[in-house]
This record gives structure tokens, C-alpha cells and sequence, in this order.
């Protein structure tokens, strides 16, 4: 049978890396991280990354990109499966640690994304199209569940570039297909925490985190050359300082805006993890201060 993967997941400033260490430790395993943005070098404080907690536990797919480029899920689970093949050749167990739904959720389902190439044709013919255009047309294809699908003129022409992909490849549909794909064997772990104290634990992290020196780390990467609009790309911390360093927003105003986004940012992943339940998925809800030694594994 194969090998169960350990999953420890919940919302952002739940502690999720400190139990992730702590199981990699019993278990004598390795961490492969589900954060979309700690893949970025030089993206440290404002996406959590906690280096220092991690000591001699190996960790994988952090630091794996350079800032203001476009990391995506088809990047991600072509990463994770090295990872993956790499911890098992070494006979260590796999402990999956990270809070972005759709990275983690696409990983466990073992859907396979192909490698789709720009078809210059199509997008000639789509260059020009308003995004209520766009949306319709891609929407000929599917039912919009994902509207990240849809949110510029740029990510829409490209759900519809790889939508034309399958209509020409139905085989490469049918493994990016979760519905017939094999799931991983996994046991998922959701640290439950209370509303009221996830936001004094963000409101916390918060101001820690601006003391510590995240607005020199924002500033140090548009030192470096990236474009405020590449910054802004990412979100959160990194869209708010970025508005801030270059004048558009007070300090004040930007700290208001980021904690009132980082908040909304937790309830949606709540929101994703109650429909993982829905679509199959078994989370074991555990609180998130207990002791990793105690988790039912």
C-alpha cells in the first residue's frame, strides 16, 4: 500500500509550520510546503516562511522562484511529484505543511496538468475581447466555478487557450480530471482555532512582522528592479507596502487595509476547506495548540 502522507493545513497564523516540524521529527520525515507565495525568494516575512523554525528538518518547494515572476498550479504539482519521488527514494516520510487550498487540494487529488503551449492564433483572435467577452467564450467551454479564471484579461484568454488544448487533447483532460483521477493517500490534519483568537494571532503577527522589518523587504524588492505592479500581483502584504512605499497609500491606512484583507483572506480559506469536506475530503479537525506527539496518526 502506498505510503500515507501526512497533511497539517488550517488558516493563515494557526501555527501550521511549528506542527509540521514537530510531526517531521516523530516521524523522522520531510516537509513539502503547499504555500503559493513562500515558493519566492527574498519573499520571507510577508509570507510567513519561518526559516528559523524548521532547524534540521528538510523542507521542500520554498525558495524555489525568483520574486516578481509567475509561479502557477501547473508549476506546483509538476514540483511536488519531484519532491514527492525524491523523499520517498530516501525512505522519509512525507509531511505536506501550507494553507492555500487549491495547491494542496489539486496535489491530494493527483490530477495531472499538461504542459500547454501559447497558440498564437487563438489569441490573436481574442486580442481586443473585453473581459465580459472573454468570460463568455471560456464559459462555452465550462461552467465557471473558478472566477481567478476570470479575473483580468490576460488569465482569461489563457483558461481559454488551455480549454481549446483539451478540446484537441480529450486524453490530457481526462488526467487533469479529478473526478477520475487517483487520490493521493493522505491524513489531513486541520488545526481548528477559534474566530475571535485567529484574528488577535493576526493582528499580532501583524505588527510583529512590520517591527521586524517587512516593509524594508518589500522595499529591497523594488530596489531590486521588480515593478510595483508585479508586487502587487501577489497580494496581502506584499500589494499593501507596495502602495505604500510608492506614495499611494498613509501607513496608517495601509495597515488598516491589510489586516481588514488579511482577516477576509482567512475566512476564505476556511471557506475552501469546508468544501473539500464536501467534495470527498476527510479533515480531522484538531486543535491547533495541541502537541504534534498527541495527533491520532
Amino acid at each position: 500500500m502506498e505510503q500515507e502522507i501526512i497533511v497539517i493545513t488550517g488558516p493563515t497564523a494557526c501555527g501550521k509550520t511549528g506542527r509540521a516540524v514537530e510531526l517531521a521529527k516523530i516521524l523522522d520525515g520531510e516537509i513539502i510546503s503547499a504555500d503559493s507565495r513562500q515558493v519566492y525568494t527574498g519573499m520571507d516575512l510577508g509570507t510567513g516562511k519561518d526559516l528559523d523554525e524548521y532547524g534540521d528538518v528538510p523542507y521542500h518547494l520554498i525558495d524555489i522562484a525568483p520574486a516578481g515572476s509567475k509561479y502557477n498550479l501547473h508549476n506546483y504539482l509538476a514540483d511536488f511529484s519531484r519532491a514527492e519521488a525524491d523523499i520517498k527514494a530516501r525512505n522519509k516520510r512525507i509531511i505536506v505543511c501550507g494553507g492555500t487550498g487549491l495547491y494542496l487540494e489539486s496535489a491530494l487529488s493527483g490530477i495531472v496538468l499538461p504542459e500547454v503551449g501559447e497558440n498564437r492564433n487563438l489569441r490573436k483572435s481574442l486580442s481586443g475581447k473585453s473581459l465580459t467577452e472573454l468570460t463568455e467564450i471560456l464559459s462555452e467551454y465550462k461552467v465557471l466555478h473558478n472566477t481567478t479564471d476570470v479575473d483580468s484579461c490576460q488569465r482569461a484568454i489563457r483558461a481559454i487557450e488551455i480549454e481549446e488544448y483539451y478540446k484537441m487533447h480529450p486524453e490530457a483532460k481526462e488526467k487533469a480530471d479529478r473526478r477520475k483521477a487517483k487520490p493521493r493517500n493522505a491524513k489531513i490534519f486541520l488545526l481548528d482555532i477559534s474566530r475571535d483568537l485567529r484574528r488577535e494571532r493576526i493582528s499580532t503577527r501583524l505588527e510583529k512582522r512590520l517591527n521586524e522589518g517587512m516593509i524594508e523587504e518589500v522595499r529591497k524588492l523594488l530596489e531590486s528592479g521588480i515593478p510595483p505592479v508585479d508586487l502587487i500581483y501577489y497580494g496581502l502584504e506584499y500589494k499593501y507596502l507596495t502602495l505604500y512605499l510608492v506614495g499611494d497609500l498613509s501607513y496608517e491606512e495601509m495597515k488598516k487595509r491589510l489586516e481588514i484583507e488579511i482577516h477576509k483572506f482567512a475566512k476564505r480559506q476556511m471557506t475552501w476547506f469546508r468544501g473539500m469536506e464536501r467534495r470527498g475530503f476527510n479533515l480531522i479537525h484538531i486543535p491547533y495548540d495541541l502537541p504534534a506527539s498527541k495527533y491520532p496518526l
